[in-house]
């Protein structure tokens, strides 16, 4: 595989360059052109810690860094990503090591048009059959190497192409990804047509309509001695948006053709996948509700791929995303090989002086969800299809359910809260892929309640309880933070498994951390013990191990 960094030595050429077209900058021969960017630097210190497992680190210290260069010009514009890992902290892939530029582009729009090339990041629709994105604190990123045009033929209308490899960490994937997407935005484009009247009335009742379609494909050699792999796998979506006043609906349905691999056992099942939403709103209220079924759809540019690797597609999980610490210690993480499952959440705001709503008003959210297994009959291994599955049957296996409450009041000029209640049921089997562990089941109590001392300093307590007979057991957690806004901030926290059947378990998680902002530079230190545990955003998770010790971290933008 090709490399797609540049050696440490290509970096002061880079810089020569840079000062160069700056110093040009500054005598007028580039006009209006500007530099800007940001970086970022995670360094941590580890103490060997038996007590919650966490093992020597032969370096004690490791360290992740970027920084995000963007030079831009009128209708030109280019950027890169210098990345570091020295080496990665742990719970980041080994093969994130060494310094490099895995991301540099450049990228020029004229009358509708816009190409680049290097790297991007895209998504088609909702990302069923196509979404290339990084999320940093999960160690993932799945750019494109290649060229990507987006074109704006007629008002309304968008089409865009793509080609390229995926990055895979300092390298490129061997897969080739080429794909096309269009979309239509209805009302615009009939005030392209001069249709006057249908447009007036459309708007009038505030009618919209988007329509759009994909197609995508990869191509991998085959060079398996076994198996007779397709070389060419292709998948397409179709979409549509449809709203009318308050209401929203909006769908995608995606289809994929045989694709064996590493994640499905090799098995020549196509895949599907179905997602849909529908949404009311209005002052004050707001409901939604959402459904979606996923049937083999995991869709890599390596059929050997497995973890967060080399992922060409995107599916979304339709739980909500916990923010406090103990709701989110059992996060979901999207089953491609197949999962059912529904949300629905209403959020609805008391007005000022109504009875619940007192002289500040008082904001309710509630929201449940629930995951299941897809209805599956198995086949004989002598066809390798793998099994047959009626589409709007849910299976009985449960992976995951989620009920939650939160109300957010203000009781006074002084002090305000929220307080929520989460009931978690949660298949440690498949979610974690601890084969016997079983379910969880859990009850979480939280309360953050906030006392504004004076202006710009303010003192929070969050209190936190989760009861589970399940699993490591009960948890308890409280965290008091001091801050001064809008520059310092100071937080202690202890977490405690309390209750965990081997009393050697029953451990205190604590930190201290304190953190310093300055325009847009930010500086945040802490000292403590990491549980091991998973974190998941989007459905898409990392494994964390425990770790003991003192961690940095420098953020600035420019």
């Amino acid at each position: 595989m090709k490399r797609i960094y540049f050696t440490s030595r290509l970096i002061p050429i880079f810089l020569l360059c840079i000062t160069t077209q700056l110093s040009k900058a500054q005598n007028g021969i580039l006009n209006a052109g500007q530099i800007h960017g940001n970086l970022q630097t995670d360094v941590q210190y580890y103490n060997p810690d038996s007590t919650i497992g966490a093992a020597a680190v032969p370096e004690k210290l490791l360290m992740n860094g970027f920084a995000n260069i963007i030079y831009t010009n009128g209708h030109f514009s280019a950027g890169l990503r210098y990345e570091s890992y020295q080496n990665a902290i742990q719970g980041f892939d080994s093969r994130y090591k060494g310094n490099g530029i895995p991301y540099r582009y450049a990228s020029y729009t004229t009358e509708g048009l816009e190409f680049t090339v290097g790297s991007f990041y895209e998504q088609f629709g909702s990302g069923l059959v196509f979404r290339t994105y990084e999320e940093r604190n999960l160690g993932y990123d799945n750019a494109m190497d290649g060229i990507r045009i987006k074109y704006m033929p007629f008002k309304g209308v968008t089409i865009k192409g793509i080609i390229g490899n995926q990055r895979f960490f300092f390298d490129k994937g061997p897969g080739i990804v080429r794909g096309v997407d269009g979309e239509l935005s209805l009302v615009e484009f009939l005030e392209v047509t001069k249709s006057t009247k249908l447009v007036e009335k459309l708007q009038n009742n505030n009618v919209r309509v988007i329509l759009g379609g994909s197609f995508v494909s990869k191509y991998q050699k085959d060079q398996d001695p076994i198996y007779n792999l397709p070389e060419n796998v292709g998948a397409w979506s179709a979409r549509a948006a449809l709203g009318w006043g308050r209401f929203d609906l909006t769908g995608e349905y995606a289809n994929k053709i045989n694709d064996p691999s590493a994640i499905n056992g090799f098995i020549y099942k196509p895949g599907e996948a179905l997602l849909v939403a529908a949404s009311y709103s209005q002052k004050g209220l707001s409901f939604s509700l959402s459904a979606k079924r996923i049937d083999n759809m995991n869709f890599r540019s390596d059929r050997t791929a497995t973890g967060n690797a080399l992922s060409i597609n995107y599916l979304p999980t339709i739980s909500k995303q916990h923010v406090y610490t103990l709701s989110a210690m059992y996060p979901y993480g999207t089953q491609p090989n197949g999962e059912i499952g529904y949300q629905a959440t209403l959020i609805y705001n008391m007005k000022k002086n109504s009875p619940l709503g007192g002289n500040y008003g008082m904001d309710l959210s509630i929201n449940y969800s629930k995951v299941n297994e897809i209805d599956k009959n198995l086949l004989p291994d002598s066809t390798n299809m793998g099994y047959t599955s009626e589409f709007f049957k849910i299976g009985k296996t449960n992976y995951f359910e989620d009920f939650n409450i939160e109300v957010s009041k203000k009781f006074s000029k002084k002090v305000k809260a929220i307080f929520s209640y989460v009931y978690l049921a949660y298949n440690i089997d498949v979610i974690q892929g601890h084969p016997g562990a079983g379910m969880m089941y859990g009850h979480i109590g939280i309360a953050d309640i906030t006392y504004k001392i004076k202006d710009n300093h303010s003192i929070r307590l969050e209190l936190q309880h989760l009861y589970t007979k399940q699993d490591e057991k009960s948890w308890a957690l409280g965290l008091l933070e001091y801050t001064i806004n809008p520059k310092w901030f100071f937080t202690v926290m202890d977490q405690y498994n309390y209750e965990n059947s081997d009393t050697e378990k029953r451990i205190h998680y604590y930190t201290v951390s304190f953190g310093y902002t300055k325009d847009t530079h930010r500086f945040s230190i802490s000292y403590g013990k990491q549980r091991s545990g998973i974190i998941c955003v989007g459905g898409v998770c990392r494994q964390v191990p425990a770790s003991n010790g003192l961690s940095l971290t420098i953020t600035s933008s420019f």
